[in-house]
Parts: C-alpha cells; sequence; structure tokens
C-alpha cells in the first residue's frame, strides 16, 4: 500500500522469492503511460531482483484499465504463464466513466484470479489527479509495480509450497 507508514515499494532484495523458475506475464495499459510505464519498470527490476530471467518475462499492452481483465485471462490461460500483473492508471475525470472503469477493471481482475487459480496482481492506480498517480508510479508513495511484483512472487511462493505439484 503506498500510503504513509505502510509501503510495500519498501522491501528487503533477500527476503524475496527466488524467482528463477517463475514465468510472468504483464499487462500493460497503454492508456496513461507515463505511470504505467514507471509501474512496468518498477516491477520488471523486482522480477530481476529476484531472479525471473527476462525471457520470462511476457509483456502485453492493452489500449486502457477496463481491457486489463480480457488481456490478464489470455495471459493466465496459458500454460507457460504462472502469474500476471495487470498495471493500468486511471485518473478522475468530470464524468462517472472513472466509476465504471475502476470497478470493471478491479471486478475483471478478481475474476481472473479464481477463474484461472493463477494470482493476478491488481496493479491499478485509482488517483484523482495526475500529482498523485506520479507519486504512486516512482514518487514519494513509492511504486505500485514493485508492490505488485513483491506480491506476485510471494503469492506463486506460497501456490508452490501448497501445491508443489503445480510449480
Amino acid at each position: 500500500m503506498a500510503t504513509a507508514g505502510n509501503n510495500l515499494s519498501s522491501y528487503k532484495s533477500e527476503d524475496l522469492p527466488n524467482g528463477a523458475h517463475f514465468k510472468v506475464g504483464i499487462v500493460v495499459s497503454t492508456w496513461n503511460q507515463t505511470y504505467t510505464g514507471g509501474m512496468l519498470e518498477g516491477a520488471r527490476a523486482v522480477l530481476h531482483e529476484a531472479g525471473v530471467p527476462e525471457e520470462a518475462i511476457s509483456i502485453h499492452w492493452v489500449p486502457g484499465s477496463y481491457e486489463l481483465p480480457l488481456g490478464a485471462q489470455w495471459l493466465a490461460e496459458r500454460d507457460d504463464i504462472d502469474g500476471v500483473i495487470c498495471i493500468g492508471s486511471v485518473i478522475r475525470g468530470e464524468t462517472a466513466h472513472f466509476d465504471y472503469v475502476c470497478s470493471a477493471a478491479a471486478q475483471g481482475i478478481l475474476r481472473v484470479n479464481q477463474d484461472t487459480g493463477k494470482p493476478v496482481m491488481f496493479c491499478v492506480l485509482t488517483d484523482d489527479t495526475h500529482e498523485q498517480a506520479a507519486a504512486r508510479s516512482g514518487g514519494e508513495h513509492g511504486n505500485k509495480g514493485v508492490e505488485a511484483a513483491v506480491g506476485l512472487l510471494n503469492m506463486l511462493a506460497l501456490r508452490q509450497t501448497l501445491s508443489p505439484s503445480r510449480s
């Protein structure tokens, strides 16, 4: 969480699970790419630090956050993907569009988790301003991409512990 006193962007490298054998899909929104690009780079840096080889990271772009769940589903359905990170950024505008997009992205990503049994991380900024998005995509409140990658690595390690035959 990118909040004061509780920021998962701060982690100890030695606490990261060994990711050398994990295969990760990342689906990224091109909308608000200034912020989604920063989160993508944060996620990739953590995955590399944990030992996930570059060739085991599959990155795909979708138009916006509304399309993240379907992109995640397509990735999660692949046998060569262990887990997925969904990266998006929705900034409140003058209409209710914000609410519909945020809700659809959150519910859709949750559904992909449940339907596939694979971890699918929600890394979608839902901010009121561009300043808030900048603060959470590599600024003063950390980088949600870092947090999503740490979370994914931990979920994959948990799955491996609970069901070794699935890893």
